[in-house]
This record gives structure tokens, sequence and C-alpha cells, in this order.
């Protein structure tokens, strides 16, 4: 049996990482992200290793979430493996003067976003009693810092 596993921000930094380190481990990939060109360069960059397939989408829109999920070839369709990592931080400012755009961009990808590709994968999991889930939190999920307020909040959730 072929592993597959669909990483969510895989475009850099823990996702990109967990990708190069799936690939050598010949784990098929279902690479997720917001930049298309990213997402082309690593899937041709991997697929000497590996299959890969990628999905454009961002992880805060319910919408696109369930339309690329929907979207993957037949061969892709059964998850295995799912790394929730697309995550955003903004701004350090205290309540009083907190952009509010950047709070909801922050808990629409660390929180909103999390949650929407879970419920998406987990029935397939649930019906196959198989499969992996890994969120990737941050320490700010776990001690607060000055002015993190909505940061540490939403990955105190993803804790």
């Amino acid at each position: 049996m072929n592993t597959t596993a669909f990483i969510t921000g895989a475009t850099s930094g823990i996702g990109k990482a967990t990708a190069e380190l799936f690939a050598k481990n010949k784990i098929r990939l279902i690479l997720c992200g917001r930049r298309a060109e990213r997402l082309q360069e690593l899937q041709k960059e991997l697929s000497k290793q590996t299959a890969v397939t990628t999905l454009q989408f961002d992880v805060s829109k319910k919408e696109e979430v369930a339309k690329a999920i929907k979207s993957l070839p037949e061969n892709f369709k059964q998850v295995d493996i799912l790394i929730n990592n697309a995550g955003n931080a903004h701004g350090l400012s205290s309540i009083q003067e907190g952009n509010l755009d950047d709070w909801d961009a922050m808990l629409d990808i660390n929180v909103k976003g999390l949650l929407y590709v879970s419920k998406a994968i987990i029935p397939q999991m649930i019906d196959r009693s198989n499969g992996f889930i890994v969120n990737i939190g941050s320490i700010a999920g776990k001690d607060v810092y000055p002015n993190g307020n909505v940061y540490c909040a939403s990955k105190f959730a993803v804790n």
C-alpha cells in the first residue's frame, strides 16, 4: 500500500521540510498552499522521489477547501496522514491598538482553516479506521508573550 500525506502550508518552512522528508521516504504527497508558482516548483523537485499532486487554495476559505479536496485525482483521494501546518502571525500590538484585519486573518487561518481541512479529511479516516493527524502549533500556544494576544490564543486553540 502507498501511504499518502496531505500537507497544508507546504511551500515553505515546516511544511516544505516535512514534504521533503516524506518524499525521501517515498510517501506520496498532496501539497497544499496559496502560491501556485511555489507549489509547481516543489512538485517538480519532489516528483523525482515520489508521486506528487498539488492543490492551490486558502485554508481560511471553507468553499475553497471543500472544492480543492473534492478535485483530488482518484489515486490521491485516500489520505493517510494529515499535516495541518498552514498558519500565520500578524502584528505585535496591544488589544486597544490591534488591527482587526490581522486578528481575523490569524483566527481564520490558524484555527478555522485547520478545522475546515480536518472536517473534510477525517470522515475517510474514520471509515477506514486508519489515519494520522498532526497539527503544527507553536510555543506561543503554551507560553504567551507581550502583545501576542490573538496569535497566542490561536495557537492555544491548535494545542
